[in-house]
């Protein structure tokens, strides 16, 4: 049944597909590509600086998934809106799907916001998403590219205070094989100080795009964390994509080998 309320229309904010006809089974997911935020949400309460910041959104992430898609003929998706309006790796009963506070930022904008604006940023941003990504994967999988999911994030070099030594991430979900493979081959064959599940991991509920749309289909997935300093500008950016190709590349041989021999 369809709900019925007096709040006023909201445009959608539909997410940005590229290469919809790629060949690779790799689909790269950026839940955090943009800091936009219409005009009618205001500023949220933040100075221009602020929106700027990696509060807003993932600086670098877009780029690298594009780069990324480029060279291994995938799909990217990405979010239009900035995360502090709705952030689409967040289901919508959590309280940081619109947070209040962001790393040591108070986002007044979002203080206090009643169950009926929730919900018209739910069916503005997140569903469109949710819905698009969904229609994606299940169209891949219908021709027989039964996709790779792989979600791109960065993070800031000092997180309240604290530096951050890892320079490339790995985290995973319920099903850790493609994330344990990939950790495997940048530690062997790269100079990143790769981790698994740092600096993040599926307790701070930041896997939720890949329990939500890879783990009902069984789809291989990983969601990968790079270190924002170190793709700060299109040539790090596309150096960065170019030495992780290869890297997701062989995580996924290797998961392929391991189903054989099982």
């Amino acid at each position: 049944m369809a709900l019925s309320t007096s709040r006023p229309s909201t445009q959608r904010f539909d997410p940005v597909i590229e290469h919809p006809d790629a060949k690779g089974r790799f689909i790269f997911v950026c839940e955090h590509a943009s800091n936009m935020i219409p005009a009618e949400w205001g500023d949220l309460g933040l100075t221009a600086e602020q929106r700027m910041a990696h509060i807003a959104w993932d600086p670098g992430a877009l780029a690298v998934s594009r780069k990324l898609a480029e060279l291994m003929d995938g799909v990217v998706i990405h979010a239009p809106v900035s995360r502090l309006v709705y952030d689409c790796n967040r289901a919508p009963d959590k309280a940081s799907a619109m947070p209040e506070t962001s790393e040591i930022y108070d986002v007044s904008g979002n203080r206090n916001i009643s169950s009926q604006e929730r919900l018209r940023r739910t069916e503005a941003v997140y569903l469109p998403w949710a819905n698009g990504l969904h229609n994606l994967i299940a169209g891949r999988i219908a021709l027989g590219l039964r996709p790779v999911i792989v979600t791109v994030h960065s993070f800031t070099p000092v997180y309240q205070g604290k530096q951050r030594h890892v320079e490339f991430g790995v985290i995973h979900d319920n099903d850790l094989s493609l994330a344990v493979a990939i950790q495997a081959a940048a530690s062997k064959h790269t100079r990143l100080h790769t981790k698994l599940n740092a600096p993040y991991s599926a307790a701070d509920d930041v896997t939720h795009t890949l329990r939500a749309q890879a783990l009902p289909y069984g789809l291989p997935n990983a969601m990968l964390e790079l270190r924002n300093d170190l793709i700060a500008t299109k040539s790090t950016q596309n150096e960065m994509a170019e030495l992780l190709a290869p890297i997701l590349n062989m995580g996924l041989v290797e998961i392929q080998r391991q189903a054989k021999a099982s």
